[in-house]
């Protein structure tokens, strides 16, 4: 996943890369390594491989007491920084599988790039297992495996830091927020969560990847990887319908504008590795229409500089109208709460001829077929102590919980699919169609919850 390199081959620029290559191949002990500006291929590239059992031929055994250490930039000892993460490591090891009655984290130190994840789940006792990857994004949905069954699941995961390879500037990085520091989506490593109903599993792969396209996201909290309970977007929800011969790339974040996501780098960063073939989703609103009308902030101007310039690296924009705020009128209806901005984007997609994803038109029929009582339990609505530490009710009529988000996705995927977009033929087989003016009853919805939460609601609202 490389973009074009700023030095010149041969020259003292390209040692200067490979200087970086070398050292970040102490810290993270992988062979190969993915940093634009000296481009290596992936798809060659072997897996680094954890077992739960007995160590098998070139694969790492793991144990409880193997717990995550972040790396240090002097480490040499040939194989990354890995192991049990966050909370405690599963308690039950046996028949060649880590189970807990518990959700537990692993985590591998990578660089930058992209990564296929290989998941063999089960154990010697019945198992459910949910498989979600860095800030909550879900991959496997609730895989349920009788005793000493097995089920392998591959999937692919994007890692990033905020440095912006070939930037501008020394030390170019994107201009984080206090909550991000530290957040699981801009660290040094791939986490992965496995959650459910006794989660198990036996044996764990990764490898580096770059022979496949990136779908990127720009947005806000709305379309974010929403890395704590109770809150939850529909960016985080997409992979789970997407197979292996994609990956999804959310650099969507809390508050921002279309204009704060470029002044803050985050634009910078896509662009960075953003390639022919790629992706980029781009859905804004909330956030922009707290400063004025699309004409006042020159929104389809910004509009029009995120298209030529993913147009100019052979990519493809897709553009997504914002979904509505939880606001109805007395009469049932949803009221509009952000002014022109989802117009301004259908006008704009039908002058440069691109692709729509009408969310906001599909999410008004999905929230009126919930209805005014039953899109609370679409959003993040709940009474004082439903979670640890939370003394006040939570009210949020612009933040999901993750079935609000899960059924934004599926009315999203169902675009795709009706429109017959090109990205749709990386979907999996076998999604169910999904009529937003019939949505799922939130009575069958069973998405186990992360154990890790926040009462402080996101920027922007």
């Amino acid at each position: 996943m490389c973009g074009a390199s700023s030095t010149a081959p041969g020259g003292a620029g390209e040692d200067k890369e490979m200087g970086k290559i070398k050292m970040r191949q102490r810290k993270y002990g992988w062979t190969m390594l993915l940093l634009c500006g000296v481009c290596v291929s992936a798809s060659a590239q072997k897996a680094i491989e954890f077992t739960c059992g007995k160590q098998a031929k070139g694969a790492i055994s793991l144990s409880a007491e193997k717990r995550y250490t972040a790396p240090a930039e002097s480490d040499a000892t040939g194989r990354p920084a890995f192991g049990f993460d966050l909370v405690a490591s599963p308690d039950q090891f046996a028949g060649g599988a880590c189970a807990s009655d518990h959700a537990f984290f692993f985590s591998v130190a990578v660089p930058d790039g992209n990564y296929q994840v290989t998941v063999v789940l089960g154990s010697g006792a019945r198992s459910t297992t949910t498989v979600r990857a860095e800030s909550r994004r879900l991959f496997v949905d609730k895989r349920s495996l009788a005793a000493g069954a097995s089920a392998t699941e591959v999937f692919n995961v994007n890692v990033r830091t905020a440095d912006i390879a070939g930037g501008s500037g020394v030390g170019a990085k994107v201009r984080l927020k206090p909550r991000e520091i530290g957040a699981l989506d801009w660290d040094e490593k791939l986490t992965l969560e496995f959650n459910g109903e006794h989660p198990s599993v036996r044996s764990i792969a990764v490898r580096p990847i770059g022979d496949v396209p990136t779908v990127y996201m720009a947005g806000d909290s709305t379309m974010v990887d929403q890395d704590k309970e109770p809150w939850a977007a529909w960016g985080q929800m997409l992979p789970v319908f997407f197979g292996p011969r994609v990956v999804i790339a959310n650099e969507a974040e809390s508050g921002e504008t279309i204009r704060s996501f470029t002044g803050e780098r985050r634009f910078d960063k896509i662009m960075s590795t953003i390639k022919k073939g790629d992706y980029l989703i781009i859905q804004f609103a909330h956030n922009d229409q707290k400063n004025g009308s699309p004409e006042t902030t020159d929104f389809q101007g910004s509009l029009a500089k995120y298209v030529d310039a993913v147009t100019a690296k052979g990519a493809h924009p897709i553009l997504v109208t914002a979904m509505n705020r939880r606001t109805f009128d007395a009469e049932g209806h949803i009221t509009d709460s952000l002014g022109g901005y989802p117009q301004a984007t259908r006008a704009f997609a039908e002058e440069r001829k691109l692709p729509l994803i009408d969310l906001n038109a599909m999410s008004k029929t999905l929230y009126e077929a919930m209805g005014q009582d039953g899109t609370i339990k679409a959003f993040v609505h709940y009474p004082a102590n439903t979670f640890p530490g939370q003394t006040t009710e939570l009210k949020d009529d612009t933040h999901f919980n993750s079935y609000g988000a899960y059924e934004l996705a599926r009315a999203v995927v169902q675009s795709m699919r009706d429109q017959k977009m090109p990205l749709a033929a990386y979907l999996k087989a076998g999604i169910p169609a999904f009529d937003p003016a019939h949505p799922d009853s939130v009575a069958t919805f069973d998405l186990p919850r992360s154990p890790l939460f926040e009462l402080e609601k996101p920027y922007g609202k």
